[in-house]
């Protein structure tokens, strides 16, 4: 979620010219007045850090609000930086006031942190402050990627009449339950803690850091501003260890990381009283808000993104705000639409040329709905725009997934050996005509490492994107099943389910899947991954566990892609039970995982055949033609 800002940023504007950020800051004190560190007051009385650069004009103008928990301060270690000028300027320069507030309890703000920046009363709060104001319009429109748009959802919620429009890009993790997705914010998937927020945490929010006075007059929070940004200088961490620490409680112990909410949240259950009382939506909640969504295929949470989307679709109660949602599928990786370029690697896999004019979109979505403007572009723009990867060219559709996609069901079989991409594991349109199954040991101390995939923020612990999984394969305790060589090329687009039913000797594990495209020459390129504890195979609000040898029936928690399977290609799908760091290990003991230190290893099988039909569902678009629209 953090992207490190270098000093003295330059920019490449596509003028070709480059601009320091000294220079961008010229600039906006040409067009733009400025209001530094201006402190805004909530319903409470603790006043949140906020940065106003709006238009030169005596005409009220309307405004576009991103609030962060990152340092937006211009200066860093003495210098200039650019990344919050640069977003200004532009907006400005379009004539809106951009408004910048870092979340309570972060840098100038006063407060305690804690995750998304609850209470959702605090965005409340700065949207009536800023429509209010005689240089504002009335209406705000909300704007950010990964934690500059998780918290718009909570806002959403309220329906504040000056919110007219928001933008959230890759905000999973403002995400709590929606239908059958409980990763309350990207900390589940599957019931099994995701560990990006272990790396992530640590540069976030200590329960200790230096204050200024309250008394201290705004100017003077400028001069110090210079020298005093009140940001962190953590030292630096080899999360490819770390996170190997057990117990996972003690990992910021074992670092001498900050004292946050990392322990408090990590004793959260999947279905924990607490998911509900801070800033993620959930979907018994209202929604008001007309959205542009952006989410992207290699982003930690595709699947409970596309789930939002559709749930505000087919659910808000105001029939404009229903009407008025459109979703954006790139893709990339975390908050990377931007970095797409005419050969698109992500990865190691080239997606192609998977630019596209994104300013220009979302200004003029903003332009519609904070300007008035009839510009026709809640007419004009698809429902969805998605990416299809393999074909690698934009589509569109009327709905998500695409109306004609049709769930195919391909089924898991072997021989008893489907151990490795060696072994005789295959994938099958047939039903299987006898039952079989496939074992493997699966040692929490040595797990299947991450290699690729739908991830985010683990500093060097994990690569994100599509790696060449053929390395992995070599491993007896992945089970490989691959299908016959394709004659004609087949679309996957929409929502994967996949049903095991599998067998152990422990009281609890965990089964992990991932769906891969297979090339001609072998390589093998990752599109999703998932995960499912065993223990919450009857609902995330109980803890059920499994008695050695019988045979459970195990719905996997969903994946989500648009990849086409070239002619020449397969398909394939392995199952395991680890993908570490990427998730946390289950140490099979039955115990709370999160407090214990040593792990015991398990045998665990998945059957399959007319008894135990273990399968995938493949949302199938038949109608498909490459290089060119279809709808």
């Amino acid at each position: 979620m953090k992207v490190n800002m270098p000093i003295l940023s330059i920019l490449l504007l596509s003028s070709g010219s480059f601009i320091s950020g000294q220079d961008i800051l010229e600039k906006l004190e040409v067009v733009a007045t400025i209001d530094h560190k201006l402190m805004m007051p909530m319903r409470d009385g603790v006043r949140l850090c906020t940065d106003i650069f709006r238009p030169k004009t005596n005409e009220p103008v309307p405004v576009i609000f991103s609030k962060t928990p990152y340092n937006f301060n211009i200066y860093q270690e003495g210098e200039f930086v650019s990344r919050t000028m640069e977003r200004a300027l532009e907006a400005v320069e379009r004539g809106y006031a951009y408004v910048v507030q870092n979340e309570r309890g972060m840098f100038f703000s006063e407060g305690q942190w804690d995750i998304l920046g609850p209470p959702i009363s605090d965005g409340y709060d700065a949207l009536s402050w800023l429509a209010a104001q005689p240089w504002c319009n009335g209406k705000v429109g909300t704007y950010g990627c990964s934690s500059t748009a998780e918290w718009q959802m909570g806002l959403a919620s309220l329906d504040h009449p000056a919110h007219a429009a928001m933008v959230p890009q890759g905000y999973g993790a403002g995400v709590g339950r929606v239908g059958s997705f409980y990763e309350q914010g990207n900390w589940y998937r599957g019931g099994a803690q995701q560990m990006l927020f272990t790396a992530w945490l640590y540069g976030r929010g200590d329960k200790f850091r230096p204050n200024f006075p309250s008394d201290m007059s705004q100017e003077d929070r400028i001069r110090v501003a210079r020298y005093f940004d009140l940001g962190p200088d953590m030292p630096t961490i080899d999360w490819s260890l770390a996170l190997r620490h057990l117990p996972v409680i003690d990992i910021f112990k074992n670092i001498d990381g900050p004292q946050n909410i990392y322990e408090r949240m990590m004793v959260r259950k999947p279905n924990d009283r607490a998911w509900y009382e801070g800033g993620l939506y959930h979907d018994d909640m209202p929604f008001g808000v007309p959205s542009l969504w952006f989410a992207s295929w290699y982003d930690v949470s595709t699947g409970p993104n596309l789930a939002l989307f559709n749930h505000v679709l087919h659910h808000a109660e105001d029939p404009e705000v229903r009407e008025n949602q459109f979703l954006f599928i790139a893709p990339t990786l975390h908050c990377g639409y931007t970095r797409a370029e005419e050969n698109t690697i992500v990865g190691e896999r080239n997606v192609g040329d998977a630019r596209f004019d994104y300013k220009g979109l979302i200004y003029k979505w903003f332009d519609y709905w904070l300007k008035d403007e009839p510009n026709g572009i809640t007419d004009n723009i698809p429902r969805v725009r998605y990416y299809l990867m393999g074909a690698n060219e934009w589509r569109t559709s009327t709905s998500w997934p695409p109306s004609d996609a049709e769930m195919t069901t391909y089924y898991l079989q072997s021989n008893g050996s489907a151990n490795s991409r060696f072994g005789d594991g295959s994938l099958t349109r047939e039903h299987p005509a006898r039952n079989s199954s496939d074992g493997f040991y699966y040692d929490p101390m040595q797990p299947v490492p991450s290699y690729g995939g739908n991830v985010c923020c683990t500093g060097n612990a994990v690569e994100g994107g599509s790696f060449d999984q053929q390395a992995m394969e070599a491993r007896n305790d992945i089970l490989v099943y691959t299908s016959e060589t394709l004659a004609e090329g087949v679309e996957v687009t929409g929502t994967i389910e996949i049903i095991l039913f599998i067998s152990s000797d422990v009281k609890d594990t965990d089964f992990t899947v991932k769906l891969l495209d297979v090339y001609p020459d072998g390589r093998a390129y990752n599109l999703d991954e998932t995960i499912q504890r065993v223990r919450y195979r009857e609902g995330y609000d109980k803890e059920v566990f499994i008695e050695n040898g019988q045979i459970y029936r195990l719905e996997i928690s969903l994946m989500s892609t648009s990849n086409y399977f070239k002619a020449g290609h397969r398909i394939r799908v392995e199952v395991s039970s680890s993908n570490f760091p990427r998730f946390e290990r289950n140490l099979n003991t039955g115990g709370n995982n999160y407090d214990e230190s040593k792990g015991i290893i398990a045998f665990n099988r998945v059957h399959h055949g007319p008894d135990y039909p273990s399968l995938i569902r493949l949302p199938i678009i038949r109608s498909a033609e490459i290089s060119g629209q279809r709808r």
